[in-house]
């Protein structure tokens, strides 16, 4: 599927433009020395992220790997503005994040749709909650929902749904803000294994066209290789960052690449430091 080909005539800004280099379009993201705590039925805390740092350059496409229950959904919800870490602060473009941004999207786990709201509907949700609804953005969510295969169940409501496929409806209502800041909790786990691919090259295809700052979590290690700058690899509970890898793949990226020697060495990499860190080796990023 080609986005430039199924958008051009839709989306509110010209995807056929030269993008400007990323540096220069989106908005940053600073992560200092954050903390969080849960506690528990039984009076004691759980440590969900501890003393986590993170710098991530405007326009820059993040990804984080780690086993289930490190912290990453903690995380990108505290950069989101919808937790309010125990200790330490989450800046973006230079002011402390301490609610929901209009300028940041999230693309949640699990399909968050309204179950009374029609499937179109719900991909303009955040349009008309936000005021920006324009004539034009009807097309352009008809369009996202062309790209993602969903072309014919504008009208269906969710529980017509199967999940993967209002999983997809939710990745749209994502990207129909247009937002800085895209965050995007395992967003691709529920769709089929191909589908997934080409979700994955048409993301850094809107990427490259509108740039944003995008922090990306997946359990996917080949998935984060192909798609980041870099990936951010965290240790098992209390989450911190043992590691971070630049990825030095040349953009536009391929599929192909993964065979290349950098992508393997990568990957390889990655595994070494999970299995690191379920040995009790692991050291960490200060």
């Amino acid at each position: 599927m080609n986005l430039s080909a199924t958008l051009a005539t839709a989306s509110p800004t010209p995807l056929g433009m030269e993008a400007a280099p990323p540096s220069a379009a989106a908005a940053g993201v600073s992560v200092r020395n954050v903390s969080q705590r849960y506690a528990t039925r039984d009076g004691s805390d759980t440590v969900a992220l501890s003393d986590v740092s993170l710098e991530v350059r405007k326009g820059e496409f993040i990804a984080l790997v780690g086993a289930s229950g490190c912290g990453k959904s903690t995380l990108l919800r505290i950069v989101c503005g919808l937790l309010r870490p125990t200790a330490g602060d989450v800046m973006l473009n230079g002011a402390a994040v301490r609610e929901p941004r209009d300028d940041t999207a999230m693309v949640f786990q699990a399909p968050t749709l309204l179950p009374w709201a029609t499937i179109l509907d719900n991909v303009l949700f955040p349009l008309r909650m936000r005021g920006t609804l324009k004539p034009e953005s009807a097309a352009y969510a008809r369009a996202l929902l062309k790209l993602v295969g969903l072309e014919g169940f504008e009208g269906k409501f969710p529980r017509e749904l199967s999940g993967g496929m209002q999983q997809r409806a939710g990745i749209c209502r994502g990207l129909i803000q247009d937002p800085d800041v895209l965050l995007m909790d395992e967003p691709f786990g529920a769709l089929d294994a191909l589908t997934r691919e080409d979700m994955g090259m048409e993301l850094l295809r809107i990427w490259s066209e509108q740039p944003k700052t995008v922090l990306f979590v997946t359990h996917s290690i080949s998935e984060a290789v192909l798609l980041a700058d870099r990936v951010v690899v965290m240790s098992p509970r209390p989450g911190r960052i043992a590691e971070i890898l630049d990825i030095v793949l040349p953009r536009p990226r391929s599929l192909d690449q993964l065979g290349e020697p950098a992508a393997q060495a990568a990957i390889r990499r990655i595994r070494e430091i999970i299995y690191a860190d379920r040995k009790g080796h692991v050291q960490f990023v200060e």
